[in-house]
């Protein structure tokens, strides 16, 4: 008779093992009897009665997040695409009406959110759109609060992670501002380029002054030095014409001395005779002469002229 007790313990024994269920942090168990609800667990070691009762479903009691992607028009008649993430959670409190309440939590948020985006949206220019993106999320999230309370849901956050417009409007909006960047970069090149002729000017002005001053400074010291050689030559019995011969012939041969140091030069100096020097003296001389003499009459006339034009004493 003992061995039919057996079937009968193993199988109590089953069923009573079978009564036993954990529920895992951030969870929450529907327990129902005969298909009326019962109780609500938390997390933990639980038993219910084998058979009468079951564990009819499992809430999860943390943050989600749904991605819904509304396609709509702006108010300058622009399609635009918008991701809006939506961030919730079941309150603990009202876990019964999240699980009775709801069918499909998802779909009823996505179905808020697209009526909310697309009563928003058309009210905004495309700019607009990208600017004020906050006050969209910020009116889905007052809307979705408003209507998922009532079933036990918590918005937490809601953000407009995406905002994808037409491809042809895009390229229009590249082509724009690759317009404006070019004119802005035209103009700062045209700048540069005004600044460069404008320092180049001041440096050439600067260089043909300092070019001066220096051929003014050269030929000073060298009629400074020539006034020195004469009075030397003065003092040890040679006349001015003399001394100015002998100046002329030596600065012609140091001349032709300097060009025959340089060994690959392509220099020719005419005249280069012995007596270059004495022609170009002699040539020098005369053309002061005559300068001299001109001069000379013009003062003259100048005088007449000055003179005629005078009344006589009475």
């Amino acid at each position: 008779m003992g061995l039919y007790f057996i079937p009968i313990i193993i199988l109590g024994f089953i069923i009573l093992i079978s009564g036993i269920f954990t529920v895992k942090q951030q969870t929450s168990a529907i327990v129902e009897r005969f298909g009326k609800f019962l109780s609500i667990r938390t997390s933990g070691l639980h038993f219910k009665i084998p058979i009468f009762d079951r564990i009819a479903g499992r809430i999860n009691l943390k943050i989600q997040q749904l991605d819904v992607l509304v396609e709509t028009k702006t108010k300058d008649d622009v399609f635009v695409r918008l991701k809006i993430s939506v961030q919730f959670q079941v309150i603990r409190e009202k876990v019964y009406d999240a699980f009775y309440k709801l069918e499909n939590p998802h779909d009823q948020i996505t179905s808020y959110v697209f009526d909310v985006v697309r009563a928003e949206v058309p009210k905004m220019k495309l700019d607009d759109v990208f600017e004020r993106k906050d006050d969209v999320a910020i009116a889905v999230k007052s809307e979705l609060n408003e209507a998922m309370v009532n079933y036990g849901y918590d918005i937490i956050k809601t953000l407009v992670t995406d905002i994808d417009p037409d491809l042809q409007v895009k390229e229009a909006m590249n082509r724009i501002n690759a317009a404006e960047r070019e004119k802005v970069a035209a103009e700062y090149e045209a700048e540069a380029e005004r600044i460069k002729i404008v320092a180049k000017a001041r440096a050439e002005a600067e260089s043909k002054r300092l070019q001066g001053q220096g051929i003014a400074d050269q030929r000073r010291e060298i009629a400074r030095g020539l006034e020195e050689s004469v009075d030397v030559l003065n003092n040890v019995g040679i006349n001015s014409q003399e001394a100015s011969a002998l100046i002329v012939v030596t600065q012609h041969y140091d001349t032709l001395q300097s060009i025959g140091e340089e060994t690959n030069s392509n220099l020719i100096l005419l005249p280069n005779s012995p007596q270059a020097g004495s022609d170009m003296l002699n040539n020098m001389i005369a053309s002061f002469t005559a300068s001299n003499q001109i001069g000379e009459e013009m003062k003259k006339q100048n005088a007449k002229k000055g003179l005629g034009g005078k009344k006589p004493d009475a």
